[in-house]
């Protein structure tokens, strides 16, 4: 699936936004919000038009390692499901114990680990994985102070394979504050080649997606 290489986010246009999200999923994630606003980053999960840009990047053959931060729910772990369909191997992240019994519970295929995408070179280690070829994260980077996205970013550098890939998203209406910005330039400062994806209208609230290759030393 190609990426277009646009510098900025399309302007977002009114329209009808269909998530497709069962309410059993609003109702965890609006909880899980309320219990730690900063951490979770958001009141709704990922809708399924948003999951497939961000994990567009995964490989339709062969048997990849694909690392998922910050799963939530499972927007993004279901459709990396779908694309791997039995290959390789699927890791995913998840701080809340609450959501990462969730993600075992519905994708028992997930080698799910309950702990923190900081530590994600050590926690993956421990299952024999030494390094990933695509890394999707769902983490809220707009709402981590800097040393924060500092360490987590150095985290995504030390797994990621040197032809791999790193997604992630930022919502439309945050993308000119200046955490959002300072992640932004942290994320060139990291990776050789950064696109910016056109917007997702059909999510709550609208976002796009960054597309990151080659992780500098």
């Amino acid at each position: 699936m190609s990426v277009p290489a646009s510098e900025t986010a399309t302007t977002p246009q009114p329209g009808p936004v269909a998530t497709g999200r069962p309410r059993s999923d609003l109702g965890t994630f609006a909880r899980e919000f309320l219990r730690s606003p900063a951490r979770i980053g958001a009141v709704a999960p990922s809708s399924r038009r948003l999951a497939e840009a961000l994990t567009a990047p995964v490989p339709e053959r062969g048997e990849p390692v694909v690392v998922e931060l910050g799963p939530g729910t499972g927007s993004c772990t279901g459709v990396i499901q779908d694309r791997l369909a039995g290959r390789g191997r699927h890791l995913a992240i998840e701080l809340s114990p609450t959501l990462a019994d969730l993600l075992t519970s519905r994708h028992p295929k997930v080698e799910v680990i309950t702990g923190n995408a900081t530590e994600c070179r050590s926690l993956i280690a421990e299952r024999g994985v030494s390094a990933a070829d695509v890394v999707v994260s769902g983490l809220p980077w707009a709402s981590f102070p800097r040393d924060l996205q500092l360490s987590a970013l150095d985290a995504v550098g030390e797994v990621l394979a040197p032809g791999g890939a790193f997604t992630t998203f930022a919502y439309v209406f945050a993308a000119q504050t200046p955490p959002a910005r300072r992640f932004r330039q942290l994320l060139r400062d990291r990776f050789e080649e950064v696109v910016m994806g056109r917007t997702v209208l059909a999510n709550l609230p609208p976002a796009f997606v960054y597309y990151a290759r080659r992780p500098r030393p």
